[in-house]
């Protein structure tokens, strides 16, 4: 198939619509009203780091420590633009960090801005940006407590304590603020992954409906174009045979003009059901046959010859598998041909119908011997496209079959098809 997708259809958007309900409700309603409301858990964000940091601010007011206080309350309001600003907000944050680390280094709320900021890098940017973005707004911190080894307070050995203890101390507060912060990095690298899933995954529901609904439309363009070709044809046929008889022979023209009613009156039901897929939004499946509905392959070979066709039919093995699927392809691809010999074929003197079945595999062949039979659509002017022929085709590759049309050995055209059944499978 070689159509190009349209931008997005109707059941691409109910599909995104679908998914983005069923994640949505996924979620659950807390996470569900913090994503429909990012201000909300912006304010959240920034109570969280503030409650981290109360003590630490309570502390450098109580101390006279003003400008560090200043300092966090800076990095509170930064906190709000790291949704808009992530890389700007973390490089702030990390310099505030030390800024208040170096007034109050022992504070409680060592690193926890840049847990924050760095998470929402990680959700924002490709995973190696958010990477690199850690390593160089950990490294400050880092050198500042790897390289203050005592607490400017106490000098070391004074308080009690072994001359090591601040290193190790300050070691251990180094290692923690880098592993705090990677897992920061990590928790919005899996979010972000999981965010991209999800996106896949909307997108992959699109095209799968997108490519259905194209189906779909193929399936009923194929149905369409097979009621309104035959069923005009046969009208058209019997009318004018109808009108050359009625003199003649008025018992034949009634004959006639019963089968054209009869033709009509299955074209409109055929069309009815048609187009009543395409307004049926109850999601069931479109009924495969019109079998149901009177139509069946004896019924049409009448009705051919009482158009006019020679036609003589045979039929060769057990009967056709009563699938309606399957004998609704069958159906088609005879009715398809015989159209097409009653539309194009000249000097008919006889018109041969044979299906066979060996087995799994049903052959069906139709043959006619007119003189100047042309290819469908092949002259200039005609009203054939050769989308009987590509209907017949797709029909009979679902079960894995081929068609083969064109001129027959000895003068006039000739439809071979070949289907496989192989019972469920064969519509697989």
């Amino acid at each position: 198939m070689s159509e190009d997708l349209p931008a997005k259809d109707a059941s691409a958007q109910v599909a995104d619509a679908s998914f983005a309900e069923i994640t949505l409700r996924r979620r659950g309603r807390i996470r569900r009203y913090f994503f429909e409301h990012p201000r909300a858990m912006d304010a959240v964000v920034v109570l969280c780091y503030f409650l981290l940091a109360l003590a630490t601010l309570i502390a450098s007011i109580v101390d006279g420590k003003w400008f560090a206080a200043a300092l966090l309350l800076a990095i509170a309001g930064v906190l709000f633009l790291r949704r808009r600003f992530p890389v700007s907000v973390t490089a702030a944050v990390a310099i505030l960090e030390v800024g208040v680390t170096l007034l109050n280094p022992w504070g409680s709320n060592v690193s926890a801005g840049l847990w924050f900021a760095l998470y929402a890098v990680a959700v924002a940017r490709a995973r190696t940006y958010a990477l690199v973005v850690f390593g160089a707004a950990s490294l400050p911190l880092t050198l500042v407590y790897l390289f203050m080894w005592t607490s400017p307070s106490t000098p070391a050995g004074q308080d009690g304590t072994p001359e090591n203890f601040h290193l190790v101390s300050n070691i251990a507060a180094a290692v923690s603020i880098l592993l705090s912060n990677l897992i920061a990095t990590g928790i919005g690298i899996s979010v972000r992954q999981r965010r991209e899933h999800e996106v896949e995954i909307q997108a992959w529901a699109a095209r799968t409906a997108q490519l259905g609904s194209i189906t779909e439309r193929n399936r009923i363009a194929r149905e369409m174009h097979d009621v309104v070709a035959h069923s005009l044809t046969v009208m058209v046929s019997l009318s004018d045979g109808a009108a050359v008889v009625v003199r003649k022979d008025p018992e034949r023209a009634s004959e006639v003009l019963g089968e054209l009613s009869r033709t009509g009156r299955m074209a409109l039901a055929d069309m009815r059901r048609v187009l009543g897929v395409l307004r049926d939004d109850s999601g069931k499946p479109a009924p495969l046959a019109p079998l149901e509905s009177g139509h069946n392959l004896a019924k049409l070979l009448e009705g051919f010859r009482t158009a006019g066709l020679p036609l003589h039919y045979s039929h060769t093995g057990p009967t056709l598998p009563q699938d309606a699927a399957f004998q609704l392809t069958v159906y088609r691809i005879v009715q398809e041909s015989l159209t097409n010999v009653l539309r194009y074929g000249r000097s008919l003197g006889r018109v041969d119908v044979h299906i066979v079945r060996a087995g799994d595999s049903v052959t069906i062949d139709v043959l006619d011997d007119g003189r100047g039979t042309r290819e469908p659509g092949s002259e200039a002017g005609t009203v054939g496209t050769r989308q009987g022929i590509a209907g017949m085709r797709e029909r009979a590759g679902i079960y894995a079959g081929t068609v083969d049309a064109g001129p027959g050995l000895n003068g006039g055209w000739r439809v071979h098809a070949e289907l496989q059944w192989n019972g469920d499978k064969g519509k697989s």
